[in-house]
């Protein structure tokens, strides 16, 4: 149960890795999952639910830095899930997370309770990837489409497309809605859900946001130090990936590694970091996730605020298993972000 008394854990615990949370659009996000949680949101597993039950994805799409600037009117939950309803003729009798990471992680929250339903123990990716079809329900043959977006002006958008093509064409609509949307998509059966999912996600940011936790239980296949050190140079990259539909353009960071062997680290970014290179060698790539942790607050540093001088702790979240196969590094490992290794 996610209630007014275990949500500040639940929101700490989901930043404990996410990269691209902006503040002021995660404390939109906090403040409107508050007023709006009344008794709480049921948190079910699965594989408890009815067979049949119709699960429904919620995902912030676009900026989260629009999110904090355009407010919502607070009928996004409802009217975009209700529009996927009419079109699928069936009623949504839960919700689950797309990811869950800062505001993607409170935002099923929001919609489980205004829609009164449950929301699912786990999510579609284990971490975060920047891309809407970079998920475990695509590795498990689900389809992004039929998706509906519901921005903030009071607009709704349809979208129904085959593989590969849910990007280039919602992106140019988000823009149009004011730079976000809510979307609602990957339509399934709880069944099915239960086969294509990372379980138990949500229990465990539940879990690790509780002060004195460690970060380590927010990761649910295990995290590891790659090295703590002094951001010496950020700049351009040697040029991968300029041909991806990537929401970024690729860069470098340099880390001077202060303890142990004191190694030159060079993280490779594409919207995230994608690579890791110790002193030339391959140190930790995609579908894992880097991270890097400011040591002077505890909080993710995003790939567009790390600056000389800042020191980090390098961390490695390893990917779950799905992502280690043939298919799933094809969909989030290097050559997903157009890096040829």
């Amino acid at each position: 149960m996610i209630d007014s008394g275990s949500l500040a854990a639940f929101a700490a615990g989901s930043r404990l890795f996410a990269t691209g949370a902006a503040d002021s659009s995660f404390q939109v996000a906090l403040d409107w999952a508050a007023s709006v949680l009344g008794a709480g949101v049921p948190v079910v597993d699965a594989g408890a639910l009815p067979p049949e039950t119709l699960c429904v994805a919620v995902s912030l799409y676009g900026s989260t830095t629009a999110l904090g600037e355009q407010l919502p009117r607070g009928d996004e939950p409802r009217r975009v899930v209700h529009a996927l309803e009419r079109r699928l003729g069936r009623r949504a009798g839960a919700v689950v997370a797309l990811n869950l990471a800062a505001e993607n992680a409170l935002l099923p929250v929001i919609t489980a309770a205004l829609l009164g339903v449950p929301l699912v123990d786990g999510d579609g990716t284990g971490r975060v990837f920047p891309l809407i079809e970079q998920t475990t329900y695509t590795l498990g043959g689900v389809a992004a489409t039929p998706l509906e977006l519901a921005g903030p002006t009071g607009d709704l958008v349809g979208l129904d497309t085959g593989s590969g093509r849910v990007e280039e064409l919602a992106r140019p609509l988000v823009l149009a809605l004011g730079g976000w949307a809510l979307a609602a998509c990957y339509p399934m059966s709880a069944e099915v859900l239960s086969r294509v999912l990372v379980p138990g996600t949500v229990g465990r940011l539940l879990a690790a946001g509780v002060p004195g936790a460690p970060r380590s239980l927010a990761a649910p296949y295990g995290v590891r130090t790659l090295c703590r050190g002094r951001i010496a140079e950020v700049g351009g990259s040697t040029g991968y990936g300029g041909d991806r539909s990537l929401p970024s353009l690729p860069s470098s960071i340099v880390v001077q590694e202060t303890e142990g062997l004191g190694r030159l680290v060079r993280l490779e970014a594409h919207n995230e970091v994608v690579l890791a290179l110790a002193d030339g060698a391959v140190a930790a790539m995609a579908p894992d996730q880097i991270c890097m942790i400011s040591t002077l607050d505890g909080v993710v540093v995003d790939v567009d605020k790390a600056y000389p001088g800042l020191e980090v702790e390098v961390m490695v979240v390893r990917a779950a298993p799905v992502w280690h196969t043939e298919e799933g590094r094809a969909l989030g490992g290097l050559r997903a972000f157009g890096v040829p290794l």
